[in-house]
């Protein structure tokens, strides 16, 4: 399972990927909850549909795939798609854009 360089990912894939209702859902699990399994609890979806948006994921680049024993468990790839496209995926997931970051008053 190669990983992608941040500076391969394309804009494209990206907001193709983040625009399916079931990948925003497991993105916003995996942004809530670290590591997601590949059949998630509480997602009423076919496995075999739930493996092509964890494959659709995981070629724009947003995810990365580690293999525990028989598991496979998925995490977002939050630090490179935020040096690629900083701001997006706060937006995405509704955040207010100051995750680790101080406001010029302290806050």
């Amino acid at each position: 399972m190669g990983q992608r360089d941040h500076g391969e990912t394309e804009l494209a894939a990206v907001l193709h990927a983040l625009g399916d209702p079931v990948r925003l859902a497991l993105i916003r699990r995996m942004a809530e909850d670290g590591e997601s399994a590949c059949s998630p609890d509480g997602l009423d979806v076919p496995r075999s549909t739930l493996s092509n948006h964890w494959r659709i994921l995981r070629e724009a680049g947003i995810t990365e795939t580690r293999r525990a024993g028989k598991a496979r468990l998925m995490s977002l790839r939050r630090a490179d798609l935020d040096a690629r496209f900083p701001g997006l995926l706060a937006a995405v997931l509704g955040e207010d854009g100051r995750r680790g970051r101080s406001t010029p008053d302290g806050r």
